[in-house]
């Protein structure tokens, strides 16, 4: 079936003389409700696939053979003619399938900013603002929490991210029936999340940088946007392209997974007079269930493989930096995003269609505190010690279950309410 053309914007949302305070929800046009939907259905079947091969991790870490588990992270794999240091294959995913991960995240928040809420300042007020609150108030409490632990400030950044795959599932399981505003809250909510946990990473978790690399990262990746907008359409010019620029930032010192935020947010989702795919189109329908399916699944067997035993256990809640991240993810998150909407609507700047209740944005707030994916990236960028890096990890495992919790019993609750006013 032949693609529908989007619908051009409606100018009485931008010249509405009365029009204050931004709403919340909006009405997205038909365009943008498609790439809502498909991003629901992929990430929540990502978010199921990547929880298997997490517990698939544990398990195996947890058997007799689980030091052939640390033999496979361990394994190094940096051909010397690469010149890229030594890679061992944990490193592998977190530089570079990881980026096919943030690729897709560039993608989502061109749309978003195309398409979506982020196209009016107004209408991203809500959203933007719960983010930003639900980054700033993690880091404050884990800072709290840890001070005077030698090193511990490194991982301030750690319980600032949610895991968008793990959320959607636990969304979709436990909240089939939530209202279509919600869904898109929590995604924008994310997307917003992704952004700046990328700039973390981009400014403070950068120890060295070379210049030359990185120049040449900055070239590769400003032609590669100037053939997006000259309407060049051939993978076989950005791919090559896109491999390289990777390999400059990867080069360069700054986390490579920089590189794939940029190369997505710079694919054009400009319509064509004839109607075939955009670039952005097409890039999400290949590169989705790559990322999905293959990309951070193995990214998260590769890194939740963590001794679960009693003493092991036992020193994650006598750790404060690990203690540090369960309350930044639990209690943090979900008074950053809730106060943060709450602020935003107090204030005026936004407010809450009729579609939406507070106590669902409470759920989405706790389902925030899910963070896994970046959460994991940023506590190996942090932690170079093995021990504490594993104490953390199982802290972000321990703090995703418990907000997942939360969030259900929020979530049934609700339904219970919805089904007595039907």
């Amino acid at each position: 079936m032949p693609r529908q053309p989007a619908p051009r914007h409606s100018t009485s949302r931008q010249s509405a003389p009365s029009r204050v305070a931004a709403s919340w929800p909006f009405r997205p046009t038909v365009r943008y409700s498609r790439q809502v939907a498909k991003a629901l259905r992929m990430e929540t079947v990502g978010g199921v696939i990547m929880l298997f091969a997490a517990v698939a991790a544990l398990v195996w870490a947890n058997t007799p053979w689980g030091e052939s588990y640390t033999d496979l992270q361990q394994y190094e794999i940096s051909p010397g003619w690469l010149h890229i240091g030594h890679m061992d294959v944990q490193h592998w995913a977190s530089s570079a399938l990881l980026a096919v991960f943030f690729f897709i995240a560039g993608l989502e928040l061109r749309e978003e900013l195309t398409h979506g809420e982020l196209r009016h300042a107004r209408d991203a007020a809500l959203p933007v603002i719960a983010a930003t609150a639900g980054v700033v108030v993690p880091a404050v409490i884990f800072l709290a929490v840890s001070a005077g632990e030698p090193g511990a400030a490194k991982g301030w950044a750690v319980p600032t991210a949610t895991d968008i795959a793990f959320a959607l599932a636990v969304l979709a399981v436990t909240f089939s029936s939530c209202p279509a505003p919600l869904r898109a809250f929590l995604l924008t909510l994310a997307v917003v999340d992704d952004l700046i946990a990328i700039t973390i990473i981009a400014l403070f978790y950068t120890d060295s940088m070379e210049w030359i690399p990185l120049a040449l990262a900055v070239l590769l990746i400003a032609a590669y946007g100037a053939l997006q907008s000259r309407g060049v359409r051939s993978p076989w010019v950005y791919v090559p392209l896109a491999v390289v620029a990777w390999y400059c930032v990867q080069r360069s010192g700054v986390h490579a997974t920089v590189a794939g935020v940029a190369l997505g947010m710079l694919t054009s989702p400009k319509e064509t007079p004839d109607e075939r795919p955009t670039n952005a189109e097409r890039a999400d329908h290949a590169l989705r269930p790559f990322s999905a399916g293959v990309c951070v699944p193995l990214f998260a067997f590769l890194s939740a493989g963590v001794t679960l035993s009693a003493s092991s256990l036992g020193a994650v809640f006598t750790d404060r930096v690990a203690l540090g991240v369960i309350a930044g993810l639990v209690i943090g998150k979900f008074v950053g995003v809730l106060g943060g909407a709450w602020a935003a609507v107090r204030l005026g700047l936004a407010t809450l269609g009729g579609d939406l209740h507070w106590r669902e944005i409470a759920g989405v707030a706790m389902l925030a505190g899910v963070g896994f994916t970046v959460s994991l990236l940023i506590g190996g960028l942090a932690y170079t010690d093995p021990s504490q890096f594993e104490r953390v990890t199982t802290a972000v495992l321990i703090a995703s279950a418990l907000a997942s919790a939360a969030a259900t019993v929020v979530f049934r609750r609700r339904v219970r309410q919805r089904a007595r006013l039907d």
